[in-house]
C-alpha cells in the first residue's frame, strides 16, 4: 500500500461522513485514474429512492461521466466498506483494475468475507485485484463509524416500539 492509497481512502472516508449526515449508511467511494480522483460517491439509496445508489455505484457512474466511457480501464476504486455483490459485479463489468476497501463486511462482503466475487470468481471475463487497506487506524475508524450508525438505528427503533 502506498501513501496515495491512504490519501484516497481518507477522501472516501470523508464522503462516508457525508452519507451519515444525511441519514444514509456511512459508506464513501472514489475512483482514481492516473493519480487523480475522477469519480466519487456516497451511499444515497434512501435519498435517491434508488436501491442501486450505493457509494461504489455512484462513484463508478461519476467516473464514467468524467472519463466519457463506461469502461474504467486502469482505475482503482477506493471504498470504506467491502463491496456487496452488486457493487463488486459493477466494478468487474466496468473493468476496474483494483478495488481497495477498509472495513470487512461479514454479512454481504463480496471480496472474500461472505462471497468471493473479487477477484477469484473465474466465471467473469475480467478480473479485478482487491486489497484491504493496511492502515489499521483507518480500518478501525471506519468500523467504529459503521457500528455506531447501526447501533443508533437500533436504539431509535427500540424507542419507537
Amino acid at each position: 500500500m502506498s501513501s496515495d492509497d491512504l490519501k484516497f481512502m481518507q477522501h472516501a472516508f470523508d464522503l462516508a461522513i457525508k452519507a451519515e449526515q444525511i441519514g444514509e449508511v456511512p459508506v464513501g467511494a472514489v475512483v482514481v485514474f492516473d493519480g487523480e480522483i475522477v469519480g466519487q460517491g456516497w451511499n444515497q439509496p434512501i435519498l435517491a429512492k434508488d436501491p442501486s445508489a450505493h457509494a461504489e455505484i455512484m462513484a463508478l457512474r461519476d467516473a464514467g461521466q468524467q472519463l466519457d466511457n463506461y469502461r474504467l480501464l486502469n482505475t482503482t476504486l477506493y471504498v470504506t466498506l467491502e463491496p456487496c455483490p452488486m457493487c463488486a459485479a459493477a466494478s468487474v463489468h466496468a473493468r476496474v483494475k483494483r478495488v481497495v476497501y477498509a472495513a470487512k463486511d461479514p454479512r454481504t462482503g463480496a471480496a472474500g468475507s461472505a462471497f468471493d466475487l473479487l477477484p477469484s470468481d473465474q466465471r467473469f471475463n475480467h478480473h479485478t485485484c482487491v486489497n484491504q487497506i493496511e492502515s489499521t487506524e483507518l480500518v478501525e475508524k471506519t468500523s467504529i463509524m459503521l457500528s455506531n450508525f447501526f447501533r443508533n438505528k437500533r436504539n431509535k427503533k427500540q424507542e419507537i416500539t
